[in-house]
């Protein structure tokens, strides 16, 4: 019975491994990529406030 246990444990722990983990990065990925693209943006729009290429970018 206790070698069941210790194998069900290594189980949960493979299974968070290989399928938490990179769901995980994969979403911390897209929220960074999200917030720089936002801040990136707002700044470009920002210094070239009047010209006529940001309108070409909506």
């Amino acid at each position: 019975m206790g070698d069941d246990a210790l194998v069900l444990g290594a189980l949960i722990v493979v299974l968070v491994l290989l399928v938490g983990l990179p769901v995980v990065f994969a979403l911390t990925w897209a929220a960074m990529g999200w917030l720089l693209g936002q801040l990136l943006t707002s700044g470009a729009e920002a210094t070239h406030e009047g010209s006529e290429l940001v309108g070409t970018n909506r």
